[in-house]
């Protein structure tokens, strides 16, 4: 029997499982099955296994003043050395860089962007090993929704229209680097009660088209290596 396919998702709290709430925190994690790599794994079967590095916060390359932890460009070639042999990373960022204080621009969020897929792509090897690259899937996560919650509206101020941007952005960002890439707004809105977060129901559906995509990502190759 083959092995498995490994998929590693890399994210902020869309991948972590946030549930969203009005009073904006605390709150819990969706179970794995109501997580959109959860509901990935669900529609893609036995033969894929998924590691989640989801992270609440997380920028793509920013060292956020509130949190030490959260810049993704940090810990990301960690996590893969970490979790080697991967045969592909799902990497959903940029929600979190449209936040008021970084002052940042769509492109300047797609340049940190590029900067993680760098990182993959340079990532072969790990510690000690010959694994190869994994293969890269840029996510563009929907835009955001209006907020009720008064500290949001501060934190995300702008963020709205930066994220109807990114699509485009990332869009040219992956065909620049021949890399794979959907956007999350062709097939779910941001419909939790905060305005930022999924609903269960978002997230099986985007779990749902993110799995159509692999396997198209998988096919190709598997056709490519018959040629």
């Amino acid at each position: 029997m083959a092995d498995k396919k490994r998929i590693m998702c890399f994210g902020d709290s869309l991948t972590w499982g946030w549930i969203p709430t009005e009073d904006g925190a605390p709150t819990l994690r969706y179970p794995f099955e109501q997580r959109w790599a959860g509901a990935m794994l669900s529609n893609l079967g036995s033969e894929y296994e998924v590691v989640e590095e989801g992270l609440s916060a997380r920028t793509t390359d920013l060292d956020d003043p509130v949190d030490p932890r959260l810049n993704g460009s940090a810990y990301l070639p960690s996590a893969l050395a970490s979790h080697l042999p991967l045969d592909l990373i799902i990497i959903m960022l940029g929600t979190n860089d449209t936040k008021s204080y970084f002052r940042r621009t769509p492109y300047e969020i797609a340049n940190g962007m590029s900067k993680l897929v760098g990182q993959v792509m340079t990532s072969a090897g790990g510690v000690g090993t010959p694994y190869p690259a994994p293969k890269v899937l840029v996510i563009a996560p929907p835009p955001l929704a209006p907020m009720p919650h008064f500290w949001f509206q501060g934190m995300f101020a702008g963020g709205h229209e930066k994220t109807k941007e990114l699509g485009k952005y990332y869009e040219s960002l992956t065909s620049f680097l021949k890399i794979d890439f959907l956007n999350a707004g062709e097939f779910i809105t941001t419909d939790g009660v905060d305005g930022i977060h999924f609903t269960a129901e978002n997230n099986v559906e985007l779990g749902k088209a993110i799995a159509a995509k692999v396997r198209l990502i998988f096919d190709l190759d598997d056709i490519n290596a018959a040629a």
